[in-house]
């Protein structure tokens, strides 16, 4: 753009001076008046875009809130699942083993009672005339009367087994409605997650996108009335050098023809007059150089010190959003992910393998193994920036989470991640969920200064250094 200014002002210089009208040096500074109007409708929007930012970001603020709060419930649902499943397989196991205890305890009655229906139907003078000996038959009638009252017991036994088995089926019907029940509001609570996800990332993006869009507008505009601004100083020079070129010449010429005698001494005064004017001007230059580099550094002072100011700014702004987000998060559930030492596990679930101990390789794991459930909500351990966010060699989709003084978060394992590089995230945010399929395994490894801690001590504790 610079080098399109330099040639128009080639041109306008090496025209005659009296087709250098009031229209070509007019031309720079209606443009430059242009583009500073324009630069000053500029500085209105991007006014307004900033007001616009601040409430999208007091909503995204609203969103983290009510994310931080549904990914709490629904981890405490997956709790309560877990139990009513694991109550489920009891009442089944339970079910099973007094089925197969009252069908052998009703064979055995059953032969005995059809063994008794059959002696009853022998009358008396029957049984007498029987080839068995008088004795056989006397023993025979007492193991009978001895057995009536036994069977008349185990009866009204197997009786009071029949009532605990439908007690213990009712059981079964009731947890298994409940278990429905568990499963469709986990269903709904998933559903209205990744409905405000969504939400969230529409937000982040929108507001980005602007930014960066009002950011290269201005600098374009800046830009060019700087230019704008130099090729008019420039003109000015230009036409001031040669109006003083042409009136020496015109004395020249004057005083040649008045003076020839003296043309000699007066080109020896004229010569030894150019060489201190061009000496003056050097000197000027060199005096004009230094006066730029010098405001220039001044110019450089001051962008640095509104830059740290700015950075101080923002660092406050965020200390008080992640207040305000904490102040607005309702308190986590007892049933949902333990919190240890100002931090919360990544997801709920059954610990595996602890920090120190051998893993399913037979390797000294140096983080924290959880089973849990399918699909199950993955949140921030802690609030800080998301540094890494995707695949990784063997370990799958991983997220590294930088919490600041040191520390960061590594947790592997996921099915998805929702969230990005450089995001801001606050503690029990949700970043991603877990694979759909099985009892998945979330790993969760805890760094401070590039070594592995272990996590259940949580930050600011100095022992448990791992293996690097």
């Amino acid at each position: 753009m610079l080098a399109g200014f330099v040639v128009i002002a080639g041109l306008i210089l090496v025209q005659p001076a009296n087709a250098q009208g009031g229209a070509q040096p007019d031309a720079p500074k209606d443009t430059l008046k242009r583009v500073e109007q324009q630069l000053q409708t500029g500085k209105q929007r991007q006014q307004q875009l900033e007001r616009q930012s601040q409430a999208l970001q007091t909503e995204l603020d609203d969103l983290r809130g009510r994310l931080i709060g549904l990914a709490d419930q629904a981890q405490g649902q997956e709790q309560a699942l877990d139990q009513l499943e694991d109550s489920l397989t009891t009442l089944e196991a339970e079910e099973r083993e007094r089925s197969a205890s009252l069908d052998g305890e009703r064979q055995q009655i059953a032969t005995l009672l059809g063994a008794l229906q059959r002696l009853a139907r022998i009358p008396p003078e029957a049984a007498l005339a029987r080839p068995e000996s008088p004795v056989d038959t006397l023993r025979s009638a007492l193991l009978l009367r001895d057995a009536v009252p036994a069977l008349r017991a185990r009866a009204d036994a197997l009786a009071q087994a029949l009532t605990a088995l439908a007690d213990t089926r009712g059981k079964l019907v009731d947890r298994r409605s409940k278990a429905l029940a568990a499963r469709v509001a986990l269903a709904e609570k998933q559903g209205e997650m990744n409905r405000l996800i969504a939400r969230r990332e529409e937000l982040s993006r929108q507001t980005e996108e602007e930014r960066v869009q009002v950011g290269q507008r201005m600098a374009n505009l800046s830009g060019q009335a700087v230019d704008l601004r130099q090729l008019m100083e420039r003109i000015e020079a230009e036409r001031r050098a040669a109006a003083e070129a042409a009136a020496r010449r015109e004395a020249e010429r004057i005083e040649a023809e008045r003076r020839e005698a003296a043309r000699r001494e007066a080109e020896k005064r004229e010569a030894e007059r150019r060489l201190a004017a061009r000496k003056e001007a050097e000197r000027k230059d060199a005096e004009r150089k230094l006066a730029d580099l010098r405001a220039a550094e001044q110019k450089l002072a001051e962008q640095k010190a509104a830059e740290e100011l700015r950075a101080k700014e923002e660092a406050a702004r965020e200390a008080a959003r992640e207040r305000d987000l904490a102040a607005r998060a309702p308190n986590r559930a007892a049933d949902g992910p333990p919190a240890v030492a100002g931090m919360v596990l990544p997801a709920a679930g059954r610990l595996t393998t602890r920090f120190g101990e051998a893993d399913r390789f037979g390797a000294t794991s140096r983080g924290v193994t959880v089973q849990t459930r399918a699909a199950a909500a993955v949140v921030a351990p802690r609030s800080g920036t998301i540094v890494f966010a995707g695949p990784f060699k063997g370990y799958g989709l991983i997220l590294i989470v930088e919490h600041g003084n040191g520390y960061h978060s590594l947790i592997a394992g996921l099915g998805r991640i929702d969230t990005a590089v450089g995001r801001k995230v606050a503690s029990g945010e949700p970043l991603a969920v877990m694979p759909p399929d099985g009892n998945p395994d979330l790993y969760f490894e805890l760094r401070r200064n590039g070594q592995p801690i272990n996590p259940q001590r949580g930050f600011g504790a100095p022992e448990g250094k791992g293996q690097g």
